[in-house]
């Protein structure tokens, strides 16, 4: 295996980690600040 093609896999390797981690401290934060509105504001769980 070449270092050029190495590289490019571990860049790929990288992005894709690096994405999965955002889409999930998203999903987190997302959820968190629906809950603190359910209990603050009394509001939906689906708004």
């Amino acid at each position: 295996m070449n270092i050029g093609m190495l590289l490019v896999v571990i860049f790929m390797v990288v992005a894709g980690l690096g994405s999965t981690i955002a889409i999930v401290v998203t999903m987190f934060a997302v959820l968190g600040q629906k809950i603190y509105r359910k209990i603050k504001y009394g509001a939906s769980l689906y708004d």
